[in-house]
């Protein structure tokens, strides 16, 4: 089994992953485990430090989530982030109860005592709170580290068991020193040491892909993106020949996609690639198929049934591989104590039932780690830093039906987006772009005559993982060229907005 240096115990956060990630990135070896995980499982993979991470419920509800209460005689340090810390105070006898100003967003926080969180860091910062509930006590044998306006116990600890609790969230980037707390707690509570890298997880997923798959293949699906592109490099380098890849067109892509994606694999990454035309099958089982939900448990369900049948072409196929990330199984909450945000296709919109298994090497990593990786395995630049594109496709940039006449209104507005971007030099500022049909059909002047037509919704996100994003501060006179050129080039849409929503609260897709 794995070592880890630091376990993280999930309790339903939709940040804990990236408390794992933020370690990494110190070259500190993170894992996230279920919160009731048994002490043997923990033991066994020896760590140096344990953090219990946040979580939608409340230490005196019914429906709490509750870890082994050995878990704090372990003889390690213990760091608890927001439900976490309620955890901890709740444990040692201290009274949790909810808290008459819930705070969503950035709050200041004061440094009272020195301590190995806070080595080194401004005894004033800026963090991010997500909280309903409050610590109303210390808890024997605490003391406090640091109060917020609407804390007095923000922050606690117990310098000796070293044992520390935070009632804000430091793996958010809107906590600007969040990540040094972490690595505080790595480096000097847990005299953990910086030697993990993207290097060395190639190495190992190379070994694990290796060890199960032996001497059978692995038909690895593909969609032009940094994910799956990524996955079939790794594939490649780790068995070779046993690795067929395959593109399925959905007829759900951007203009030009397929052709594409075809001349990325063979003359930039050199891999045999085949691909199949299922669009007819796709668009017919979406006719008349509003809910978002639905669309992608229908995607992901004929995705399976299309590289299930091309498996049988094949002799001794008996795995997928596929491109999902930690973002994709968070939002789908298939561990841990999430709750679904949204199914994406390739995790809970699969079938229960399928008939090869599935390898999914990235799927405890983030977007910017996969760019890391795809350099590490020696993919150029245009691939790795290409914006990402949902497997579902344009099928969730439409609110409501999908069908032929709305997928070529969002393809003309997608395309007529992307050029300006890039030739303005902005697509590659940007962390994602693209277009929404609203089906919002409004009022509208054109030369002397009266419209009534589609209005498109320009998404462009700043995010460096995805799990949080900020919307782009595009220049007036970009957004206006965008604007001025699909209303006069796309017939069927009057009006442009621009969406001014970051994630959370909002997703950076619409469905």
């Amino acid at each position: 089994m794995k070592k880890a240096d630091i376990l993280v115990l999930d309790f339903g956060s939709q940040y804990t992953q990236l408390i794992a990630r933020r370690l990494r990135e110190q070259g500190v070896y993170a894992e996230i485990l279920p919160f009731n995980v048994s002490l043997t499982d923990i033991r066994a993979k020896e760590p140096k430090g344990i953090i219990l991470s946040g979580g939608p419920a409340s230490v005196y509800a019914t429906d709490a989530y509750f870890c082994d209460k050995g878990v704090f005689d372990l003889d390690l340090p213990i760091l608890g982030i927001c439900y976490g810390m309620q955890l901890m105070a709740h444990y040692y006898k201290a009274t949790v109860a909810p808290a008459g100003h819930k705070e969503y967003g950035k709050a200041s926080i004061q440094i009272k005592k020195d301590s190995d969180l806070f080595k080194n860091l401004p005894k004033k910062q800026t963090v991010w709170m997500s909280h309903s509930d409050k610590v109303e006590n210390l808890p024997q044998g605490f003391e406090v580290l640091a109060t917020s306006e609407n804390s007095p116990f923000c922050v606690f600890g117990n310098e000796e068991k070293k044992f520390f609790a935070l009632q804000f969230h430091p793996e958010v980037q809107h906590s600007e020193f969040g990540k040094n707390i972490l690595k505080n707690f790595a480096k000097y509570a847990c005299n953990c040491e910086s030697v993990w890298n993207m290097g060395s997880f190639a190495k190992t997923q190379a070994e694990k892909i290796r060890e199960e798959v032996k001497n059978d293949k692995v038909l690895c699906a593909v969609s032009g993106g940094v994910d799956s592109s990524v996955v079939a490099a790794l594939l490649a380098s780790a068995i070779k020949d046993q690795v067929i890849v395959v593109f399925v067109d959905n007829g759900l892509l951007r203009s030009g996609e397929k052709e594409q994606v075809q001349f990325m694999f063979k003359n930039t990454l050199g891999i045999d690639l085949i691909s199949i035309d299922a669009s007819e099958i796709f668009l017919n089982r979406l006719a008349n198929v509003t809910d978002p939900e639905q669309k992608r448990k229908i995607i992901g369900n004929t995705f399976i049934e299309v590289f299930e049948e091309e498996a049988k072409k094949h002799k001794d196929v008996k795995y997928l591989a596929q491109g999902t990330l930690y973002t994709d199984i968070i939002e789908s909450s298939v561990i841990g104590a999430s709750k679904t945000i949204k199914s994406h296709h390739n995790v809970g919109g699969l079938p229960e039932k399928m008939n090869l298994k599935l390898i999914e090497p990235l799927k405890e990593i983030f977007k910017d780690e996969v760019r890391t990786l795809g350099l590490e395995l020696g993919l150029n630049k245009e691939v790795v830093y290409r914006h990402p594109f949902p497997g579902p496709g344009l099928a969730i940039r439409i609110m409501g039906e999908v069908n032929s006449t709305n997928l070529d209104l969002l393809r003309k507005a997608d395309t007529i987006l992307l050029e300006e971007l890039r030739s303005t030099g902005w697509y590659d500022k940007t962390w994602q772009a693209f277009c929404v049909l609203l089906n919002v059909k409004s009022v509208g002047v054109m030369g002397d005559n009266r419209t009534y037509d589609n209005a498109i919704c320009i998404r462009v996100v700043d995010a460096s993982d995805g799990m949080t994003a900020t919307f782009s501060h595009l220049p007036y006179e970009v957004l206006e060229n965008i604007s001025r050129r699909i209303i006069n080039e796309v017939a069927g849409i009057n009006r442009v907005v621009y969406d001014i929503s970051s994630k959370p609260p909002a997703t950076i897709e619409w469905e």
